[in-house]
């Protein structure tokens, strides 16, 4: 497992505390999961990826992998592989883990 520095705010699984993303790779609070809130994240730790597949979101059709806690195995979120808009091409490679999955650590207000 990966370690975060103490010194640095993170969100880790609230399942099992595993550190999954330091708070400065959080690129936006405004995305919709398949269960809620979630947050768009550049990069994350201690996260599995499965295989990619098509999927039609709200913004448009992308390639998405599930990802999950390498530690307990509870599905997080998904990674996008691909966009298809121009506009959403961002996305590419990011992260989203819904918010129920998260809990924060070290440092928050």
């Amino acid at each position: 497992a990966v370690y975060l520095p103490r010194s640095h705010r993170t969100y880790s699984c609230v399942h099992c505390r595993a550190h999954l993303a330091r708070h400065e790779e959080l690129i936006s609070k405004s995305f919709q999961g398949s269960h809620g809130r979630a947050y768009l994240f550049n990069s994350v730790v201690n996260v599995g990826c499965g295989p990619a597949e098509q999927r039609l979101l709200l913004t448009g059709l992308h390639s998405v992998a599930d990802i999950f806690c390498e530690s307990c195995k509870t599905t997080l979120g998904w990674k996008y592989e691909q966009a298809f808009e121009s506009s959403q091409k961002y996305k590419e490679g990011k992260f989203i883990i819904e918010m129920s999955h998260m809990v924060k650590e070290n440092g928050w207000d």
